[in-house]
């Protein structure tokens, strides 16, 4: 995510992605110093209606630190007086709350002056009194206060015309309605309880962080996959790598093991050693700016170990974990000790668990023959720590294929025909590698999943035989099929 863009005029822009505004709830800045360190907040704001001069004097001098030690620029919120003893990057003004022309006297020409305004005309008065940049909304009802002017992201992109300046879209704003309020043109979502309110504000923010991702040119967002090697082509690595640039993102990889593998079967697995394979995921991460992490094949017990080490290292938060387990012929592609390992280790480290109905069974202990059986077992997969789960419903004999997505409040569905064919070699591979790359170009989490099983789906549909075993899907057609 971007800190500093310039716009069509050369005009440097100091205001863009994620703007983190504080509450005033306990424990305020462990909470801020975890969404600061995930690397996807761009700007805090210090808003404090509550506390005595002094008291917001120690707390704010306690946020700026924490803004300095994570490069994140440091704004107050209506008050003057505390902007210039915190010597703060910013000061962001109310419509009733200040003079900017006196803010700018006082703060001089290299501080930020923000304003909010909720029409228009107050945005326009707004970039002629000089503000460096305009907080615009309620765009959506909020619970932190009373909305009198509520706008929409289509009053929005009319205000994008006629303004040069920054926009901060403010006002109820989260994962899941942000979009289309960036398509609209903000420069960057202004965020409170959908971050600090959150079980995990890092993860909340660079779940929130991504979505600029949708904003770039491609290819859009970096996902490593973490898979092993398919010599035929269909599934592992190669299915991966084609899913992800095909889909417009960049693609880097770390192979757990090679397999002698077509259309028939695996002849023979031979697992990577576990430095080299750590070798491996360290040149990716320490020089790469990998947004999502996903998982595959692991084979042995020591590679599952790494992986699990490496992410906690490098602090991935975006991973996609398919606990592969077996061929479509049934070879075994996880051995037994290193299942122990996914459960503990790599199952809690995930954002996003994809078993398939066997391999949730396995995960779980559980015997899955419906939907509330699929239900329960993400339930189960999320008490193991898994952020979220989709259960795959292919194995079920049903005419409409269903997958279910635990959030850990409640369940949604994915919904697909069956397409009638044998050719669904590396439909688990390209399904997981979809819902990442759909990840890393900004795409929040059920809009990621709808799109990737709507590629699957295709696919499948589009698949011919090759081979003389199960064919793979065929990748080329679906995504071409996507853009027209």
């Amino acid at each position: 995510m971007l800190k500093l863009v310039v716009d069509h005029s050369g005009k440097e822009r100091r205001v863009a992605g994620l703007y983190l505004i504080t509450d005033q709830g306990e424990r305020l800045v462990p909470r801020v110093r975890e969404a600061l360190a995930s690397g996807g907040v761009a700007l805090l704001q210090y808003r404090d209606k509550v506390r005595t001069y002094e008291e917001r004097l120690t707390l704010g001098n306690d946020l700026k630190h924490l803004c300095a030690e994570f490069q994140a620029q440091f704004i107050v919120n209506d008050d003057l007086e505390l902007a210039l003893a915190l010597d703060a990057d910013g000061l962001h003004l109310g419509q009733e709350d200040g003079d900017p022309a006196a803010a700018r006297a006082a703060l001089g020409p290299k501080k930020l002056i923000g304003i909010s305004t909720h029409s228009v005309e107050e945005a326009l008065a707004a970039q002629e009194a000089g503000a460096d940049y305009i907080g615009f909304g309620s765009l959506y009802p909020t619970q932190t206060k009373d909305v009198e002017h509520l706008q929409s992201p289509e009053e929005l992109a009319q205000l994008r015309e006629k303004v040069q300046i920054p926009i901060v879209a403010i006002g109820g704003i989260t994962r899941d309605n942000a979009c289309a309020v960036i398509d609209a043109g903000a420069d960057a979502i202004a965020i409170i309880s959908a971050i600090l309110s959150a079980r995990s504000p890092g993860l909340a923010a660079t779940e929130l962080s991504l979505l600029f991702n949708r904003t770039t040119t491609q290819p859009r967002g970096a996902v490593l996959t973490i898979a092993g090697s398919d010599s035929g082509g269909g599934a592992g690595i190669q299915a991966d790598l084609k899913t992800i640039t095909l889909l417009g993102s960049y693609g880097a990889s770390a192979i757990t093991a090679l397999t002698a593998q077509n259309t028939r079967g695996v002849t023979g697995i031979h697992s990577s050693p576990p430095a080299f394979l750590a070798e491996q995921i360290d040149a990716v991460l320490s020089d790469i700016p990998i947004d999502v992490v996903k998982i595959g094949m692991l084979s042995s017990p020591e590679n599952a170990e790494i992986v699990a080490d490496k992410l906690t290292a490098y602090e991935m938060r975006m991973v996609v974990l398919d606990p592969v387990m077996s061929a479509k012929g049934g070879v075994a592609l996880l051995e037994d000790e290193a299942l122990a390992v996914l459960k503990k280790r790599l199952v809690p480290l995930s954002y996003l668990v994809t078993p398939n109905i066997p391999e949730a069974e396995a995960l779980t202990g559980l015997t899955i023959t419906d939907s509330a059986g699929m239900e329960l077992a993400a339930r189960a997969l999320h008490l193991m720590g898994a952020k979220h789960v989709l259960v795959k419903g292919g194995h079920l004999t049903e005419g409409v294929v269903t997958d279910i997505l635990f959030d850990g409040t409640g369940f949604t569905r994915f919904s697909a025909p069956r397409v009638l064919t044998r050719n669904t070699h590396g439909t688990g591979c390209t399904l997981a590698s979809a819902i990442a790359t759909n990840l890393a170009q900004g795409e929040p989490l059920p809009s990621a999943i709808l799109r990737a099983k709507l590629f699957v789906t295709r696919a499948i549909k589009f698949s011919q035989p090759l081979g003389k075993g199960h064919g793979p899907v065929n990748h080329f057609l679906a995504a071409r099929d996507q853009g027209e």
